[in-house]
């Protein structure tokens, strides 16, 4: 297995992930799942990236279609019209920090980064829900996460069933890391779902095992925040959910996460402190 590259390039900014870096996430939907996480006018939003930046985060990614459990379909414009304006906002104010774009459509990632600041594409449906997206990333030259998901969010619940989960997302992974190699992309982060198509059971024992997807050779994200596997097993919600996923991040952590997504930036850079001490005294 070759070593994971230690730098990925957002818009000439080099991002070491010799140590583990946090993504905050800011959502511009009015129903996501985690209420502290919705961001409904220019002031708040401004405040909470603003924040972001100063706790540590090297990178903010920005969305503005849900993608929870059961979520509704919105339109291409209705997502532009949400993500646009944010983005060019949080950019103007916070020009040096890397913005990502949550999204599966191509259209929407080239205009983000074309002309409102981003530069680099989350996309949760791997390329499967846009199949131009890989060479728009590669026109692009921006980083890209690579997310495993199957179906959409409406019925992602239904798509379970799996032989070995671990084991079927890698070989989903193969071809499509292939694919975007070949397109020239060369900047490509691997993230698992947590959450997407899986059940509890599920993301469990893929955080128990995810240092195998190091075998990919490439960044891996670890994106727990909060979610349903946390707060179901705890019976508390997802605003109680801080502790569980300090703990989830910090097992990610240990096993081998170079990116946490995150609502909570400042915890999750104090995860990543603390375990860097534990590796150093092992060394």
């Amino acid at each position: 297995m070759k070593d994971k590259p230690r730098y990925i390039n957002a818009g000439g900014k080099l991002i070491d992930l010799g140590t583990p870096v946090v993504m905050g996430i800011l959502n511009i939907t009015p129903d996501s799942f985690y209420s502290g996480s919705r961001y409904r006018n220019d002031n708040d939003l401004l405040k909470a990236a603003a924040s972001m930046a100063s706790e540590g985060a090297a990178i903010i990614d920005i969305g503005a279609y849900s993608s929870r459990p059961g979520a509704s379909d919105i339109s291409e414009e209705r997502e532009g019209e949400r993500l646009f304006s944010a983005l060019k906002s949080i950019h103007k104010e916070l020009p040096e920090m890397p913005l990502s774009v949550d999204t599966f459509r191509s259209s929407i990632a080239r205009k983000a980064v074309l002309e409102f600041g981003a530069s680099m594409i989350n996309d949760i449906s791997g390329g499967e829900a846009d199949t131009r997206m890989f060479a728009v990333v590669s026109e692009l030259n921006v980083p890209y996460v690579l997310m495993h998901m199957r179906g959409t969010p409406f019925n992602m619940s239904k798509n379970t069933d799996y032989d070995d989960v671990v084991a079927d997302v890698i070989k989903w992974f193969g071809p499509k890391i292939y694919k975007l190699h070949s397109e020239a992309v060369k900047d490509i982060i691997i993230d698992p779902g947590f959450g997407f198509a899986k059940t509890t059971d599920q993301n469990f024992e893929m955080l128990r095992r995810f240092k195998e997807f190091s075998v990919t050779g490439l960044p891996l994200m670890a994106g727990l925040s909060r979610k349903s596997t946390i707060w179901k097993t705890l019976e508390i919600t997802p605003e109680e959910a801080l502790n569980g996923t300090s703990v989830m991040n910090t097992v990610a952590l240990m096993n081998g996460a170079d990116i946490l997504r995150v609502h909570d930036v400042k915890q999750a850079i104090e995860a990543i402190k603390l375990v860097n001490r534990i590796n150093a005294e092992k060394n």
